[in-house]
């Protein structure tokens, strides 16, 4: 009988874990502590149709702004390689978002060096990659790779999905405080079994789709 008991327990537990895996945009959790202050962030859709958390101080207009101070996109914290996800992943991942991103962002204002008192400075972090128990995970506090697997067990699903979570700001260069922040969760290609390595192309349209976004991005746009 007290088996039979943990067996329900058990099974519950793995259902609520499963709606929260559901879910399209990150839990707070998931959030990794590279944005010093996540309150305030609401759900909306990106220009792409992607759902996304944002965040954007009431008083920001874009045209206070000429210029983009660059800080290269990183890992955060430093992830280490696994069976599933080399190095070679993660270097070729790191590169591309870098490339992608910075010149998304350099189409809506000029990326300079030299900060002005009309320069705002971008920054922002991959924060996590996820396919199962065994696969890449920065963030140490319930980690969705493990509820991916999860899922597996309870609907008997081979194929495994993937994500990758990504944290960015612009910073007022004058006051040093936050005018825009973004925490994203994108979903890439499913992997066949936990046994199928994760490589760039697996998450590369996740990329791309922040890349749009960021070109297209419209602060009036809250749904």
């Amino acid at each position: 009988m007290r088996t039979n008991t943990l067996f329900k327990v058990a099974a519950l537990s793995g259902l609520l874990l499963l709606a929260g895996c559901a879910s399209k945009v990150a839990a707070p959790e998931q959030y990794s502590g590279f944005l010093k202050d996540y309150s305030g962030l609401q759900q909306t859709t990106s220009a792409s149709g992607k759902p996304t958390l944002r965040w954007v101080d009431p008083s920001y207009n874009e045209s206070n702004y000429d210029s983009i101070i660059w800080n290269n996109i990183t890992y955060y914290p430093t992830p280490k390689p696994t069976t599933q996800i080399g190095q070679r992943t993660l270097d070729e991942l790191l590169n591309y978002t870098n490339t992608k991103m910075k010149t998304a962002i350099g189409q809506r204002k000029p990326i300079v060096t030299t900060p002005g008192s009309r320069s705002l400075i971008f920054r922002g972090a991959i924060t996590g990659v996820s396919s199962q128990k065994e696969g890449l995970q920065f963030y140490e506090v319930v980690p969705v790779a493990l509820v991916v697997a999860g899922t597996q067990m309870a609907t008997g699903h081979r194929t495994m999905d993937t994500h990758l979570f990504f944290e960015g700001e612009l910073i007022d260069s004058k006051t040093n405080k936050p005018v825009i922040k973004v925490v994203r969760k994108g979903e890439g290609k499913e992997l066949n079994n936990e046994n199928t390595p994760m490589t760039f192309a697996t998450l590369k349209q996740v990329v791309d789709d922040m890349a749009t976004d960021a070109t297209m991005f419209d602060v009036n746009k809250t749904k």
